[in-house]
C-alpha cells in the first residue's frame, strides 16, 4: 500500500484550497480500507448509527434522496432499501467504484462522482439529503451547507452523522489523544504510514462543534435544526428542515 505524499498536515489544513486537495488524496488512499476503518473507530457502532439516522426520514417511494460524501455506499443504500431513489455522490472515484460494486438490481441508486461544496445538481431536486462524515471533511462548512439548501426542495430534510468536538477541555484532550494513538497504530498496520489517520483527530481539533454547526444551518436559511448527541456527545447527528 503506497504512502500518502503529502505536505505537513497542519499546513496542509492551514486553507480550504490545502484541504481539499490534502482531502482527495486521502480518501482516495484510504478508500479500500473505508469499511474497516469505519467500524474499528466506531467500536462496532457505525452501521447502527446510520440505521438510525436513516430512521429519522420520512422515506417512501416517491422521495429522492441525495447522499453526499457517500463513501462505499452505507447510507446510500439504506435510504434505497426503504424505497427512496437515490443518487450517492462522492469526491473520491474509488469510493464510488466500491458502492456501485454493492448495488443489487432492486436498488434504485445511482453515482456520481462530484463535490459537496459544486453540486452537479439544480435547484430544489430533492427531498433529503443525507451525510455520514461528510461536513468535518468539506473545507468551507458554509458553502456545502448553502449547497445542501440549494438541492433540497421546501419542505425538504437534512440528516448528517459526524464526529463531535468535545466543549470540555480535558475530555477534547483526552479524545484526540486517543484517536491519534489508535489512528496511528491502524496507519501502520494497513498502510505502514502512521501518518495516515491522524487526520481525524486533526479535523475534529479544527471542527466548530455540532452546535456551532447546527447555528450555522439554521442561518443558512433552514428552518430547523435539532443536534442529538451521540456516544455520550463524541458524535452528534444532526436532523435539519428547509
Amino acid at each position: 500500500m503506497p504512502r500518502l505524499e503529502r505536505p505537513p498536515l497542519r499546513e496542509a489544513l492551514g486553507t480550504p484550497e490545502g484541504k481539499h486537495r490534502y482531502v482527495r488524496r486521502l480518501f482516495s488512499v484510504i478508500a479500500d480500507r473505508y469499511d474497516l476503518i469505519t467500524v474499528l473507530l466506531s467500536w462496532g457502532q457505525d452501521r447502527s448509527w446510520k440505521r438510525r439516522l436513516v430512521a429519522m426520514a420520512p422515506i417512501h417511494a416517491t422521495t429522492r434522496a441525495l447522499d453526499l460524501a457517500c463513501g462505499t455506499g452505507d447510507l446510500t443504500y439504506l435510504c434505497a432499501r426503504r424505497g427512496a431513489l437515490v443518487v450517492g455522490l462522492d469526491i473520491t472515484a474509488r469510493m464510488v467504484d466500491i458502492a456501485r460494486s454493492k448495488r443489487s438490481p432492486r436498488d434504485r441508486a445511482s453515482w456520481v462522482v462530484g463535490d459537496m461544496v459544486a453540486l452537479p445538481f439544480g435547484d430544489a431536486q430533492f427531498d433529503l439529503v443525507t451525510t455520514g462524515y461528510g461536513i468535518r471533511n468539506v473545507p468551507a462548512i458554509d458553502v456545502a451547507v448553502a449547497e445542501i439548501g440549494r438541492v433540497l426542495r421546501p419542505g425538504g430534510q437534512f440528516l448528517s452523522l459526524d464526529f463531535d468536538r468535545p466543549s470540555n477541555a480535558a475530555v477534547r484532550a483526552a479524545y484526540l489523544a486517543y484517536l491519534t494513538v489508535i489512528g496511528s497504530a491502524l496507519g501502520i498496520v494497513l498502510h505502514r504510514d502512521p501518518d495516515t489517520y491522524r487526520y481525524i483527530p486533526e479535523s475534529i481539533s479544527r471542527y466548530p462543534g455540532a452546535d456551532a454547526v447546527a447555528h450555522l444551518i439554521r442561518s443558512s436559511g433552514f428552518a430547523a435544526c435539532e443536534t442529538y448527541p451521540v456516544l455520550g456527545g463524541l458524535m452528534a447527528f444532526h436532523c435539519a428542515w428547509k
